[in-house]
């Protein structure tokens, strides 16, 4: 894209295997090598998911694992940087003034203030972004895009969207587009909650 990337099309997904309970057709206690559980026959009672579940949640993990090593890869050989670092530059591009608070954009981009630290700091050295004091706030930061970095933004994006046509939205029909937007809203607003203290990555 020419002017305004797109938004950043990353997807973060729980760890893999980080809530499997027990193999397809069995309801004793988890598979070998889930995550979560004790040892077949110790928990009676658990709710553990079912064939249908196990076999959607399994599919989801691996597409999401893929997918996110898909781009990564994408990202890497293109602009050598990962996909999180990706999308803090398209955040910042869409700020007004291509700025924004370190803590707005550690809850944008949904990841931990101390991530966010080093994350910008590489970014620093690469001269795609530079850190501002904020007037109003003495411990206050900006991040703020450089011209630098936006060439690299408008750059790479290209390529980018082509790499997320390719992996995900070629392979579903218009109505599978819509049906995967409303699942993951549903979870995302599930797994957000309000409060200040939720316990949530740009609060830690």
């Amino acid at each position: 894209m020419a002017t305004k990337p797109p938004p950043d099309s990353r997807s973060d997904g729980p760890a893999a295997g980080a809530a499997e309970g027990p193999a397809a057709g069995t309801a004793e206690g988890p598979a070998a090598g889930a995550a979560e559980g004790p040892a077949a026959g110790t928990a009676a009672g658990s709710r553990w998911l079912s064939d249908e579940e196990q076999l959607t949640w399994r599919a989801y993990l691996h597409a999401s694992t893929l997918l996110e090593d898909h781009l990564d890869r994408q990202l890497q050989r293109d602009a050598g940087m990962p996909h999180t670092y990706y999308g803090l530059l398209v955040q910042l591009s869409q700020a007004p003034g291509r700025r924004m608070r370190m803590t707005e954009l550690a809850m944008d981009a949904k990841i931990t203030r101390s991530r966010l630290s080093h994350a910008i700091a590489r970014l620093e050295k690469n001269g795609w972004v530079s850190r501002e004091n904020c007037p109003s706030d003495k411990r206050g930061q900006y991040a703020v895009l450089t011209p630098d970095g936006m060439e690299v933004l408008e750059r790479t994006a290209p390529g980018h969207v082509a790499a997320v046509r390719q992996a995900l939205f070629d392979r579903l029909s218009p109505e599978q587009v819509g049906q995967l937007g409303e699942i993951m809203r549903v979870m995302a607003e599930g797994l957000q909650p309000t409060g200040t203290d939720a316990d949530l990555p740009w609060l830690r």
